[in-house]
């Protein structure tokens, strides 16, 4: 079988990768850098790159829900995206295309259904993500993560796989606790491309978390920001025994993250939802401070469901100072007990075997020769 998966979300797209068959042909499309007019490679080429799978870069413009100065330069570039994706789909020829969201897609799902090569879509949120919701009258199926975004797409179409966990996790969660450290560790993440809102409040906030944490953070890569480099130089001013227990990356490279995520005592994070399932999975407590414009709010929606089952602190950005999210830290740190207690009681909400049922799904629409 020849594949197209269409990046959006790394972290399942890899865990389906890696439950492929080994004879399988896979191309992944996605960014090749972080953010568009940067040249910072982005973490899903670095690691796509890394595994020796084929990738093909795709620039489009965004369909944007509201009027600015920016929607007609993006509409532009929707006509240039469309002759891009026929031309990758001509060249590889896949059997069927799976996507995971983002905006990315919409160029590929459109040219493949012109071309009449079978899509499938992946669904990681509660609800509809938008690029998912403009591709659905073109995909033979798509799959959900959860039951709650049923209602948003054709009932004939969609099957609840759930959403999969990436193997490192996985196989990081199933062995021997070992020695923890005596010392209880932070980890902050912005996601792939970082947080430079998160950045800026954890850079104040430094030497006073090091004098009771070890930290491990990381930072994203953007050029625009530079927030890498001006932390480095920070870490560099420290005293040797706080500078020590600060570990600081551009990128957690994914083999990393469940190992990171075990030892940790919990997490700082944005509340994308593959996050906020890896959280769920490990049982890991979070003070999340959620993006204010995801679409529909869906980054705060995602947050209050972990803060509700009683994983997570939720802080608003337009709330959040390093003051307040300082206090937020030792409270939790405080509290960690009873974080613990309430993860003991969850159900088991992620399940291990979705990358299969996926692909059991990808292999039913793929047409017999």
């Amino acid at each position: 079988m020849k594949i197209i998966i269409v990046g959006g979300h790394l972290s399942p797209a890899l865990s389906v990768i890696d439950s492929l068959p080994k004879d399988d042909e896979v191309l992944f499309v996605g960014r090749k850098y972080v953010f568009e007019g940067e040249k910072s490679l982005s973490l899903e080429y670095k690691t796509i790159n890394d595994l020796k799978i084929p990738f093909e870069e795709i620039s489009t413009g965004r369909f944007q829900r509201k009027f600015t100065k920016n929607t007609i330069p993006s509409l532009l570039k929707l006509p240039p995206g469309f002759f891009n994706a026929l031309r990758i789909l001509k060249k590889f020829r896949p059997d069927v295309v799976l996507g995971f969201g983002g905006y990315l897609q919409i160029p590929i799902v459109f040219a493949s259904f012109f071309l009449r090569i079978p899509v499938v879509l992946h669904e990681q949120t509660l609800e509809s993500g938008f690029s998912n919701k403009i591709c659905s009258p073109f995909a033979r199926k798509i799959c959900i993560s959860w039951e709650s975004s049923s209602k948003f797409f054709p009932k004939n179409k969609t099957i609840l796989t759930g959403i999969p966990i990436r193997k490192e996790i996985v196989e990081s969660f199933s062995k021997s606790q070992g020695t923890k450290s005596k010392i209880p560790i932070i980890y902050i993440t912005g996601g792939s491309s970082g947080s430079h809102f998160i950045n800026s409040l954890i850079e104040n906030l430094i030497p006073s978390l090091l004098v009771n944490f070890k930290v491990i953070h990381q930072t994203g890569d953007s050029l625009r920001y530079g927030d890498f480099e001006r932390l480095k130089k920070l870490r560099e001013t420290l005293p040797k025994d706080l500078r020590e227990k600060y570990s600081i990356n551009k990128f957690t490279d994914p083999p990393d993250v469940g190992n990171i995520l075990r030892q940790a005592e919990f997490v700082i994070s944005r509340a994308g939802m593959n996050t906020v399932t890896e959280l769920i999975f490990t049982k890991k407590p979070a003070i999340l401070i959620p993006l204010p414009f995801s679409g529909s709010n869906e980054q705060l929606e995602n947050a209050l469901f972990l803060k509700k089952i009683g994983l997570a602190s939720v802080i608003l950005q337009k709330e959040a100072t390093d003051q307040v999210l300082f206090s937020c830290i030792q409270a939790m740190h405080k509290s960690i007990n009873k974080y613990i207690e309430n993860s003991k009681n969850l159900k088991d909400l992620i399940k291990e075997d979705a990358a299969n049922k996926i692909i059991k799904v990808i292999k039913q629409c793929v047409p017999e020769n």
